[in-house]
């Protein structure tokens, strides 16, 4: 729904299309742009409520005979959508903030890590927005602590945002991440004076880093994302 409470085409074309909800088409979009998803891979989906990134994931992991899978993670447990997914597909109840990489790469086919993980996960909206901003920070070094394990401190000198977020990586004692080399990795971050950090994180990490604010994300929305193509 728009911010006025009426039906928008975004929702409507999610309702017309079968996808769950309106957030199917930031995906679509940058799965266009970017390419990220190919056919036969392991997809990660983090925060998947309510099921629309499972469903865009699917349909490009190509046709079955083409393998690939899409696992997805939410604090809910979360019904795998009848409409453009398949066999392929499949849920997990887990919070994200505990998950260790050693239980995460158990997911994965053959347990070798996936090719792609997608964070759209977001906080509770509390309106206050600095802690909305430093709790979606926390998510978002979340997702780039289990994709590309243990951060080298040393190289972060100059980088005092992400210090500041890094203590709250985990204790695991697994300093491998769980995105396989070359993978692709997207992060949806409200946006605040510390996102730029994480872009800059990234680049020592990935061969090509890009911010986008879909079409769909409501005007409202401090809604990015964070876009960052092979892991080297």
């Amino acid at each position: 729904m728009s911010g006025a409470g009426s039906p928008d085409f975004f929702y409507r074309e999610a309702q017309r299309l079968g996808y769950v909800a309106r957030s199917a088409f930031k995906l679509l979009q940058i799965q266009k742009q970017f390419k990220l998803i190919t056919p036969g891979s392991s997809v990660l989906d983090l925060g998947c409520a309510p099921g629309a990134w499972l469903q865009v994931a699917c349909q490009n992991l190509g046709p079955i005979e083409k393998g690939g899978s899409v696992v997805g993670v939410d604090v809910k447990r979360v019904k795998v959508p009848s409409a453009h997914c398949d066999s392929r597909v499949r849920t997990v109840c887990a919070d994200v903030m505990s998950l260790l990489k050693g239980q995460a790469r158990a997911l994965s086919p053959q347990e070798r890590g996936f090719s792609v993980i997608l964070s759209d996960m977001c906080p509770a909206v509390s309106g206050i927005t600095t802690k909305d901003a430093a709790l979606s920070c926390e998510l978002g070094m979340r997702a780039i602590s289990l994709a590309v394990g243990k951060l080298n401190t040393p190289n972060l000198s100059d980088n005092t945002v992400v210090e500041k977020f890094l203590s709250i990586t985990d204790p695991d004692p697994d300093e491998d991440g769980v995105l396989r080399r070359g993978g692709n990795l997207v992060i949806k971050f409200l946006e605040n004076e510390d996102v730029q950090g994480f872009g800059k994180l990234c680049k020592l990490k990935f061969k090509n880093v890009s911010w986008l604010r879909p079409k769909a994300t409501r005007s409202c929305s401090k809604e990015i994302y964070l876009i960052c193509q092979g892991l080297r």
